[in-house]
């Protein structure tokens, strides 16, 4: 074997380990990251199937899902993680008759 082509062997070698440690990684964590766990309606991915895709006569696509078929998940907002969104609620005290 030439030089040349043990180094495209080598090269070849490492990308490929390095794409199994990186999948490795991946599915030990959530994909979106941090400390709270995948999004169980998701799977972490942040996205679901659109409704306008579930329910349709073939056609795909509206204003939710731009014509991708695939919505930004509402149980975790899109983020993949299982954790609340914060949300701040203000509230007004009653008036007072005079």
């Amino acid at each position: 074997m030439s030089p040349i082509a043990i180094t495209q062997l080598a090269t070849g070698l490492s990308v490929l380990a390095g794409a199994v440690l990186v999948k490795s990684v991946l599915d030990q964590k959530p994909m979106a990251g941090g400390p709270f766990p995948r999004c169980p309606t998701c799977n972490g991915t942040g996205r679901v199937t659109c409704f306008c895709s579930r329910w349709s006569d073939g056609d795909i696509g509206c204003r939710r899902c731009s014509g991708s078929g695939r919505a930004s998940c509402s149980n975790c907002g899109g983020t993949g993680n299982r954790h609340p969104l914060p949300v701040q609620i203000t509230v007004r005290p009653p008036s007072r008759p005079f």
